[in-house]
């Protein structure tokens, strides 16, 4: 975003420019392990952008999922590379690799902490609604809560769940597209197409790597 400069009047009316300032950036934060990236997951993206009006939305690439750890189908580059090529060139999706280059096991309140270290950032959690009902067990939920507003992706056509109590929430709404990475996995294995639902870039790097196959 373009810096705003601040301006000061002197006596004699002429104005004199004395600092700048950035204007707060709405940040949405769009988290997964993405095994792999799928229409789903790029729409829900989307949805979040427009509707919340975000400057950017970060699809955050995890490293090592505690809550998969030892389920993740295709490394975490390999799962990096899938989202960059999905995202080219849609406009305000960044492909972010925060949890990737970070040691250890991936929580999301690390990342929420790395990016609001710029305390210009209003950080969006965008969650789909199961997700939501079950965030309070994540790991220190508190700290989450304090930091972030929850953005709740609902499907068209299935009941809105409760906001967990004590969250900052917002709802985002979406068409209702029945993809899930399990089942794509589970195509692939069984030498299934999965055109038109991993994006085509991506669909290309699982062709090539054989990622999901025996092979």
């Amino acid at each position: 975003m373009t810096p705003k400069r601040a301006w000061s009047c002197s006596q004699h009316g002429v104005h004199k420019a004395f600092s700048y300032t950035r204007p707060v950036e709405r940040l949405g934060i769009l988290g997964g392990t993405f095994d792999p990236v799928h229409v789903a997951h790029l729409a829900a993206a989307a949805a979040a952008r427009d509707q919340l009006q975000l400057d950017r939305v970060l699809v955050v690439v995890a490293g090592d999922p505690w809550q998969k750890r030892g389920r993740v189908g295709a490394g975490a580059q390999d799962r990096f590379d899938m989202v960059v090529a999905a995202i080219e060139g849609v406009e305000r999706l960044e492909a972010s690799r925060l949890e990737i280059d970070r040691a250890g096991p991936t929580y999301t309140v690390d990342t929420v902490e790395t990016l609001r270290a710029d305390t210009r950032n209003q950080l969006f959690l965008i969650v789909g609604s199961d997700v939501a009902a079950s965030i309070d067990s994540w790991h220190r939920a508190g700290d989450l809560r304090a930091a972030v507003t929850l953005a709740i992706v609902d499907r068209e056509d299935v009941a809105a769940t409760t906001a967990p109590p004590g969250w900052q929430c917002v709802r985002v709404h979406m068409p209702r597209l029945d993809v899930s990475s399990t089942d794509l996995r589970r195509r692939i294995g069984a030498g299934e197409s999965v055109d038109f639902l991993v994006p085509p870039p991506a669909a290309r790097i699982i062709r090539t790597l054989g990622l999901y196959t025996d092979g």
